[in-house]
This record gives C-alpha cells, structure tokens and sequence, in this order.
C-alpha cells in the first residue's frame, strides 16, 4: 500500500509539473537581461559632435541680364542684406569606455572632422573627449577623455568565439534616447556589405538605429562581442556590427600613432565564380582570383602572375576573396609569410615579403591645406570617401566638400566632381594635386578640367 501511495505521489507530482502555466515555461528559458543591462550600462556613453558649416555663397554662373540684377539687388538689400552667421550641425552617437584612463572607442564616421565632442555617462557626468586616433577604412576612432576617478569599464570577448543565434544586446543613443537597450541573437557572421575593403561584420535583429553607431553589441557574459555601426535603409531587424577582435587588433596603433599602418601585397583581386573555377579547373570555388599585378610590387617580387588564384595566405585558407585583404593588411609589414598558388591545374607556393600600404596624402596636414588654400577637401578617386559618393575608381581626384565663400565655390565646384587635369597636366591622385598647386607660386588662377555626371569642362580656380 506504501508503494502504491509512493508511486502515485510521483505520478502527481510529475503531471502537476508538466502542466505549468506556459508563459512560466517560456521565462524560465529567456536570459536575464534586466541584471544584465543594469550591470553594462554604466560603461556605455553617449557622444554629441559639433561641426561649424560657413554659409555657401552663390556661385558665378551664367550671364545675367540688368533686369535679372535688379531684382537680386532688391531681395539681397532687403531680406538677405545681413551676413549668415556660421551654421552649427550636431550629430548623435555611442561609444563604450575601454579602459579606467579614459579611452573610448566608438566609430569614425560619429566623430570625423568634428569640431567638439561631448561624451556623457550614465551617471550623468559630461566630459569634452579628443580624437586620439582614426581609421576610416575599418571606421574606428579611440577618444581619450580626462577623469581623475575610476570609471567603469566594458570588458572585451572573443568575437572569433561568436556562433550563430546566441544572444546579443546593444546599448546606445539612438535618436538621442540615452542608454537604450535592446536584445536579439546573431544572425550571421562575416557579412560583406560594401563598407569597404575589409567587411566582416556580424549581423544582428537586435534593434539598431541612428545615433547607435558607435556602441557595444554585449554577449551574454557581459563581453563586448561588437561595435554597432551600420543599419540597411528599410531594412527591419537587420544591422551590422564590427568583430571586437578588429578593433582590438589596432586599437595599440591608434593609441600610439595615431593612425594604423597595414600590410601591401600589389595585386587586384576578383571573385571566384562557379564559371571561372570550371574554366581554370579548379575542383573547389574558393580563393581569390588575380586580374592584375603591380609591377615591383611585393606578389611582383614572388614571382605571382594574372591568372593566379591563391588559395590561402600564411597558412590562412582563402574561402572567398575578400578574406586576402584582410589578411595582408593585419599582416605586420616586413614580415614573410608563404603563399599557396593554383596555377596551370596545379597547387604551387611562393614566399611574399608583405609591404607596407601607402596611404596617400589623408593626414590632417594635408586635409587642411587644401581646405586653407582652396576652401575644399579632395580625396583620391579610389578612396573610402569617393565611394560613398557613388563614384568608381579612375583618372582625376574627387572633391568632397566645398567651403561656401572660399576658391573652390567661386570656380563653381561641387561635390562629387572629379578634377581630370590641372594647368594642362593630368591629375593622378591628391597628392599630385597638391605638388602642382604648391608649383604655382607665381600663378593667380589655375585651369581646371572637371568631369560632372557625363559632363566634362573647364573653370578656374583662383589662387591668390
């Protein structure tokens, strides 16, 4: 009878939990994000940018007729005869302090060409941080802010460790709305979007907006596993962020120098396509096909050729082509590394000495010449910014960003203009560009050729 009443204790029991409520089911296998967010919002700040935009000033433009004259000179008197006063644009992001000194990382583009940056805590304190170092390629940026107290720190994972569908929350600024928190999982690693050279973002459906670049993308340790930076237009639950290990990769440059220095190898590189592999006979599509060879450079040196797919980078196997340049960039420069090669149906290697990548003129001295002397900013036509005015690499240098009452305004310039020639001698990047004006100290203007859209033609440019 014991056993009896035993047994049937046991099958009660059993039923009785086997019919929990489902919703107490459901909880029991969420994670705590509430201890969680309550532990990492301390080392999230948020980052408010200011930059000064002088007024444009009409540009010269097409003869004007006396009556045409008239009327400008009666509205200017009348309703635009006060001088505009500078413009201030503001922008909004996120950033997460990494060390109790004071640094912060967040991205590039949150900071770039500010003019002041506020950083604030969660616990309300506001401090004025300055750019310690930038990288426009990976758009990453470490601010440094002065506190003589302790502060709270995000502690940085393995984002080499990340698997698909675990659990990730962002924390950020979005639209202005301080330390917001949102959760979903990792929905895929690796994804190469169009950034720039080196994609290799994680996406995630945890909610990213505007103002969340910058920020941390948290595991469920408490590790920052990611840095927000990029959202689809229209896309819903879809947003990117950058592996921590990149960053951890360079944040010691950007520290030090100010800037990142990366390895060369001097070769254009193409996709593998089922079609292209059938043609070579290759047996797997994988690595990175070359289309052309820099004479001199390192691949030249080793004796790599067009037609070449290499198949991996020391010892690093190449399963789709944009894995090379990220490898050869981290590589550290003078180091030799060995290169497996599929040529002619067969498997050979070479041994690479890498170089280091020649940057062009992109320092600030630089930069502000050209904003000084011409009231514009250039960038050479394969750039990052380039790109982001929907522009291909070929001849000429490409100008960003006019100043509205310097040279570049009065020659009618514009941004996204590509400038082919300058005094009669072809443009070839910024830095020639810069040697040629520096050529023209006895000169007051400069002919210039520019290609707009699938117009082409001259102005000038004053110089004096």
């Amino acid at each position: 009878m014991r056993t009896y009443r035993s047994v049937l204790t046991a099958v009660l029991v059993t039923c009785l939990f086997l019919n929990l409520p489902p919703q107490e089911s459901v909880a029991a296998s969420l994670p705590d994000l509430v201890t969680l967010a309550k532990e990492l919002k301390p080392a999230v700040v948020n980052i408010s940018t200011s930059k000064t935009n002088r007024p444009r000033r009409p540009a010269p433009s097409l003869p004007r007729s006396p009556q045409d004259e008239f009327f400008d000179d009666f509205f200017n008197r009348f309703f635009q005869g006060q001088p505009q006063p500078p413009l201030k644009e503001r922008s909004l992001g996120s950033g997460f302090i990494i060390s109790r000194d004071g640094y912060i990382l967040t991205n590039d583009h949150v900071v770039n060409d500010a003019d002041e940056i506020k950083v604030k805590l969660a616990d309300g304190r506001s401090f004025t941080a300055t750019i310690k170092g930038r990288d426009a390629k990976l758009d990453l940026a470490l601010l440094k802010i002065e506190n003589k107290i302790d502060l709270p720190v995000a502690r940085l994972g393995d984002s080499d460790t990340l698997e698909v569908g675990e659990w990730v929350m962002a924390i950020g600024n979005p639209f202005g709305l301080a330390q917001t928190v949102t959760a979903g999982i990792v929905s895929a690693k690796g994804r190469v979007i169009g950034a720039g050279p080196y994609d290799d973002f994680i996406q995630t459906d945890a909610s990213i907006n505007p103002g969340n670049s910058g920020g941390p993308l948290f595991n469920l340790a408490g590790e920052v596993i990611g840095i927000n930076s990029a959202i689809i237009a229209g896309g819903q639950g879809i947003g990117f962020a950058i592996p921590i290990n990149t960053a951890k990769n360079i944040v010691p440059q950007l520290k030090d120098a100010g800037h990142v220095t990366r390895g060369w190898l001097g070769v254009n590189i193409q996709l593998v396509s089922d079609e292209l592999a059938a043609s070579f006979a290759l047996k797997e599509v994988k690595g990175a096909l070359v289309s052309a060879v820099e004479k001199g450079s390192p691949a030249d040196q080793a004796g790599i050729r067009r037609g070449d797919i290499i198949l991996s980078f020391d010892r690093y196997e190449i399963s789709h082509f944009t894995d090379l340049p990220r490898l050869v960039a981290a590589t550290p420069v003078g180091r030799q590394v060995v290169a497996s090669l599929f040529r002619d149906g067969k498997t050979v290697e070479v041994k690479i000495i890498v170089a280091q990548l020649a940057e062009g003129p992109k320092s600030e001295a630089s930069k502000g010449e050209f904003r000084e002397k011409l009231g514009m900013t250039l960038a050479d036509s394969a750039s990052e910014a380039a790109r982001r005015h929907g522009l291909q690499p070929g001849p000429g240098v490409i100008v960003i960003s006019v100043d509205g009452d310097g040279p570049a305004a009065a020659a009618n310039l514009r941004p996204g203009d590509r400038i082919l020639e300058a005094g009669g001698e072809t443009v070839t990047d910024a830095a020639a560009f810069l040697t040629l004006i520096h050529r023209q100290e006895k000169a007051t203007v400069l002919r210039l050729l520019i290609e707009r859209g699938e117009n082409i033609f001259y102005t000038t440019l004053a110089l004096d």
